[in-house]
């Protein structure tokens, strides 16, 4: 019998692969549904996330947001727009700060079997390092932003939304004149049942 969105789901809450290696202990964030056109495809929660139970309920979310031009409730309609870390739980802090990498163990368990309960995805924007090396593989995070066209329309790739991108954003202006017009223009199109945009390049 073929495995259902909810038996996934289950499973997923149930699961102690990384128990031992969490200082929290378990707890799968994720919103998905099979209707989602839209995936933001990210690295891990942090610890407001882990208390809330909520993607991207802190201030990167915020900025993730506004990048993107969508309010809060279009955000956590998982109808239409799914939210899918490569590391399903907290994974902990680095002896000199920042959080731990997403656990390896996390995407090659479950990634794909997320995927097969979304059929109707157009779009994944994929945020952060480790989800662009699991999903685009090697590269560079700014690089990849600024030629995010050779990506689409399959992938939309950006930046990890925390407070430290402030800094690049400011020194790397056509993120905001070339890539975020660009992000909206295909949010919108794909959240409104269209197809993913050709974006044309700056003239």
């Amino acid at each position: 019998m073929a495995e259902t969105l909810e038996d996934l789901l289950h499973a997923i809450r149930a699961c102690q692969t990384c128990a031992a290696h969490l200082p929290l202990g378990p707890r799968p964030v994720l919103h998905v549904s099979r209707t989602a056109r839209l995936l933001i495809a990210s690295q891990a929660p942090g610890t407001r996330v882990h208390e809330t139970g909520q993607s991207f309920n802190d201030a990167s979310g915020d900025r993730l947001r506004g990048w993107m031009g969508v309010d809060r409730a279009t955000f956590y309609d998982s109808s239409r727009i799914a939210l899918v870390p490569m590391g399903l739980c907290y994974p902990g802090r680095l002896p000199k700060g920042g959080d731990c990498p997403p656990r390896p163990e996390c995407a090659p368990q479950w990634r794909a079997r997320i995927m097969a309960q979304m059929p109707a995805l157009e779009l994944t924007l994929v945020v952060g390092s480790y989800a662009q090396l699991h999903i685009l593989g090697k590269g560079k995070v700014s690089a990849r932003c600024l030629d995010f066209r050779h990506y689409l329309p399959r992938y939309f790739p950006l930046p990890h939304p925390s407070w430290r991108t402030g800094a690049w954003e400011r020194r790397t202006p056509q993120f905001g004149t070339d890539v975020l017009p660009a992000l909206r223009a295909c949010v919108r199109a794909v959240l409104d049942g269209r197809p993913v945009p050709d974006i044309a390049p700056l003239a």
